[in-house]
């Protein structure tokens, strides 16, 4: 029976893009799937969220599991489209040995339930979510911490529109932090539903707080996948919109003190090229913060393994 602790912990990436899948010429080397990426630590297949890549890996876990059953726990960080909208695509679901438990927490006006439901219905879609053959398990969170068998996952709030979190796995072999959809703390604009009732200087208290506990959530983590969908400059044009920077993802590894810094949520207007280019002026602030730093980008098909050099 396949297992996912003969080599330790390891992370695989399926979908690092954000917003919309960009198939074609100029993301060959990235990848053009949305958010999805899998952890094997201590027995347990983990998949983080549920994008266009979860497609690929369901077909790879049927291809490896053949007739033996599947048994997996799917993490959602929040239901913006682009983390949910493979799911109907996931072979697992259509085979009734499987069991997919999914883990989340209630966001916009409906619940996970109703959401995950919701893309599936007529007119959307051809099968509805309780016709997949597959026991699936859909689990609201009340919890900011629980187990998955001997991986403990601690989940905090992001300054992301509507509910959005990010998880933290510590494993045996080390631990992974998973911050697909961010945009800093220091940004003037927090998005709370009691934020606007905040004065400037509330507002700016709170957010230097809140950068305090992510610090914290944060550190000493081996690996970080954190959302830098934008550069520098691109980000001047997008603040309140929810994502991440390059220079306040590589000071925010920096703080937190992490071994290995994956840069995620590619924009879709940027191509193989821009990508190399942020990964380099990335590196080259971390060096000139005099700080020792391991920064890539994340590319579909990568795996890291956990805890090893």
């Amino acid at each position: 029976m396949p297992t996912s602790s003969a080599s330790g912990a390891r992370l695989k990436f399926w979908g690092v893009r954000g917003s919309i899948p960009v198939p074609g010429t100029s993301t060959l080397r990235y990848g053009g799937n949305t958010t999805c990426v899998e952890l094997r630590a201590d027995d347990e297949i983990i998949v983080l969220d549920a994008g266009t890549g979860i497609r690929a890996l369901g077909t790879a876990l049927e291809e490896e599991f053949g007739s033996q059953p599947i048994n997996l726990s799917l993490l959602i960080t929040h239901v913006h489209w682009d983390h949910i909208q493979g799911f109907p695509f996931f072979l697992p679901s259509y085979n009734d040995k499987n069991q997919i438990t999914i883990f989340g927490y209630d966001g916009a006006d409906s619940g996970l339930h109703e959401i995950l439901k919701g893309q599936m219905a007529t007119p959307f879609f051809p099968v509805a979510l309780y016709d997949l053959p597959g026991k699936i398990d859909i689990k609201k969170l009340d919890q900011m911490e629980f187990n998955l068998g001997k991986v403990r996952a601690r989940a905090k709030f992001m300054n992301h529109p509507g509910v959005c979190v990010g998880y933290r796995l510590d494993t045996s072999s080390g631990s992974v932090a998973f911050l697909p959809d961010t945009e800093p703390f220091d940004a003037f604009k927090l998005h709370s539903v009691k934020s606007h009732l905040l004065s400037p200087e509330q507002t700016q208290k709170r957010a230097k707080n809140e950068r305090a506990d992510l610090v914290q959530f944060l550190k000493g983590c081996d690996v970080l996948v954190l959302d830098t969908q934008y550069t520098d400059e691109e980000y001047q044009h997008h603040i309140g919109w929810g994502h991440g920077s390059l220079s306040t993802t590589v000071a925010l590894a920096l703080d937190a003190q992490v071994r290995k810094l994956v840069l995620f949520h590619h924009d879709p207007t940027h191509d193989d090229k821009q990508i190399e280019e942020m990964v380099e002026n990335g590196r080259k602030l971390a060096a000139k913060a005099g700080k020792t730093l391991e920064i890539v980008a994340a590319r579909e098909g990568e795996e890291i393994l956990i805890g090893q050099n």
